[in-house]
């Protein structure tokens, strides 16, 4: 894994029995979108045994190199990465990449970084970017981390995946676009399309949809009917959460008809306050700029 907190054993192939009884080889494949953390989810009970275990010198030694952090609190999924570390306690080091100001493509950055683009971590020697990636990182490395953010048993942990790999070419697609050419676009000196700003905002009302039909049947607090949140959950709430700089009418005609959404959200919102409020502050202090009239 690059950082070697935790020992695990890389082969071709291992007999493993899911919590239905089933046995069968599961293999490795770098093709694999969660392939980075595979031999967690393929062995949770090994998993389980190291998790606890440290590499010499991250607890309790001052020498130990702190967890470094590049985001802007004005990227969703930045703030998903600093909302986890804040409720964990993870020891970390926020650095700012102001990506108003360009500074994501700066050489330094992008050495760090080739995608040019926020969240980013440095753990040691290790870099790793994609907020997804990180999240799974983070929830399977650091010590002392509950295991409802990133379950160790196959199927849950399975369940968990299919949402966040649904996430990016959905949700994310309709808010983050309908974001961009509605407040922020204009913000930025950019040229807003209308037809832009309706087409993602029928995809982001079919995506929230999807989230109350296929997620949060019933009474579920959180995805999956878990009784507590995973990283999906606050991934997802994070992004969201962008509709904030829409302004308040817009952002309530798009959420008004989601009640489970709603419910959903609140439900994030507690289980991770009081870091959930303040990473967003700046999202709120960008609506009252951008939209006078709104209410806080």
């Amino acid at each position: 894994m690059g950082v070697g907190r935790e020992k695990m054993v890389m082969t071709s192939g291992y007999a493993c029995e899911g919590k239905e009884g089933r046995k069968g080889i599961c293999r490795l494949s770098s093709s694999s979108s969660s392939s980075f953390f595979l031999s967690c989810l393929i062995f949770p009970k090994q998993a389980e045994q190291s998790r606890g275990r440290a590499e010499p010198g991250r607890k309790g030694v001052a020498m130990a190199a702190v967890l470094k952090v590049y985001a802007d609190r004005l990227s969703q999924p930045s703030r998903a990465i600093i909302i986890f570390c804040k409720v964990n306690r993870i020891d970390f080091q926020e650095l700012t990449v102001d990506l108003a100001k360009g500074q994501h493509r700066a050489h330094e950055f992008t050495k760090i970084n080739p995608m040019a683009q926020v969240p980013t971590i440095v753990d040691g020697r290790f870099k790793l970017f994609e907020s997804h990636a990180i999240l799974r990182y983070l929830a399977t490395v650091f010590p002392g981390v509950p295991h409802h953010w990133y379950p160790a048993d196959l199927f849950t942990r399975a369940k968990l995946e299919s949402v966040l790999d649904w996430h990016h070419s959905n949700l994310r697609r309709g808010a983050a676009t309908y974001v961009l050419h509605t407040a922020l676009g204009p913000a930025l000196g950019l040229t807003p399309s209308p037809e832009a700003a309706k087409e993602a905002e029928k995809l982001l009302s079919r995506s929230l949809g999807t989230i109350e039909t296929v997620w949060l049947k019933g009474d579920a607090k959180f995805l999956n009917g878990n009784p507590q949140p995973s990283i999906a959950d606050l991934s997802l709430v994070c992004e969201i959460m962008q509709l904030e700089v829409v302004g308040d009418e817009r952002r309530d005609r798009i959420l008004g008809p989601h009640e489970k959404v709603r419910a959903w959200m609140e439900n994030v919102k507690k289980a991770t306050s009081p870091h959930f409020d303040e990473v967003h502050q700046l999202i709120f202090k960008l609506k009252a700029r951008l939209n006078p009239a709104s209410k806080l």
